[in-house]
């Protein structure tokens, strides 16, 4: 498990057990995986390795809603990295359940009526029995790969931005892509990556690429035939795209679902409870 990290979910349990007076609080160290008790006195909260996290520490965490914080020293720093080559901040939030990431302010799961780990599950329950060789095209913070280990023999996932997998290596809810033998990643371009994948092999393809604005190319006709190229024949493929119900959702969703159709993909059909499409090989 990597070091203390929390957000403003946790550090209010704080404040407010120590306005009830209370002297020990059960509390999640690690944004909600398990909860621990510690001691809080007047100068702050007991950390298990001794040091204290202080009070304006704690005040400065729980004013901070958009930010997830490990802490150093006693002091809490943002998880956040800055990539030069995309010119982008990547950085992780905060919801009630497992976090998500902001690229450049913008989050990469669904948090409005729903949370990651939700989102995520929705995704995998749209092509189950998530089984075989799988590919997921978009590793992000790694929860589809590691959802899809549960059950699949093996997953590979793919990355762009190594600033990604820095923000990864410091969220609880990331551990297992690290540790996991089932799972492989490769960093790289997934345009250029599946493009030099063998035919034939994956059961399973998983593809959740960034917003139409940001990676345009994951959405075109000539990555849709590679991703057809690399199945298995009946394999199945979700595509994540977004809102159904939105302006853009909408016409996006339906130019989607044209390409796919002429690079071959059989059943192609919406998923709307997972804001995204289906196909078959």
């Amino acid at each position: 498990m990597t070091g203390v990290v929390i957000s403003h979910y946790q550090v209010h349990q704080v404040i407010v057990g120590r306005q009830k007076g209370a002297s020990m609080i059960d509390i999640s160290l690690y944004l909600g995986v398990s909860v621990t008790q510690l001691y809080m006195d007047m100068e702050g909260l007991l950390l298990p390795d001794g040091e204290v996290l202080g009070w304006e520490a704690l005040k400065e965490i729980e004013a901070s809603t958009s930010a997830c914080f490990i802490i150093e020293n006693g002091s809490p720093k943002a998880i956040q990295f800055y990539s030069e080559r995309t010119d982008r901040l990547y950085s992780l939030y905060p919801t009630a359940g497992a976090p998500t990431m902001l690229v450049s302010g913008i989050p990469m799961h669904r948090i409005k009526g729903t949370e990651p780990h939700q989102d995520t599950m929705e995704k995998i329950r749209a092509i189950k029995p998530v089984v075989g060789q799988v590919l997921d095209t978009a590793t992000g913070l790694g929860y589809t790969a590691i959802q899809a280990a549960h059950t699949a023999g093996h997953v590979v996932t793919v990355e762009l931005e190594p600033a990604v997998l820095q923000v990864c290596r410091l969220n609880p809810w990331s551990v297992e892509l690290f540790g996991n033998p089932t799972i492989s990643q490769v960093i790289g371009d997934s345009y250029d990556v599946v493009a030099g994948m063998e035919p034939s092999s994956f059961t399973r393809v998983i593809h959740d690429p960034p917003a139409f604005s940001l990676a345009g190319e994951l959405y075109s006709a000539d990555f849709y035939h590679e991703l057809h190229r690399v199945m298995r024949n009946h394999a199945r493929l979700f595509h994540y795209i977004g809102d159904p119900n939105s302006k853009s959702g909408r016409s996006v969703t339906a130019g989607v679902m044209r390409r796919l159709e002429r690079a071959g993909f059989s059943q192609v059909r919406r998923a709307p409870k997972a804001f995204g499409v289906v196909a078959e090989k």
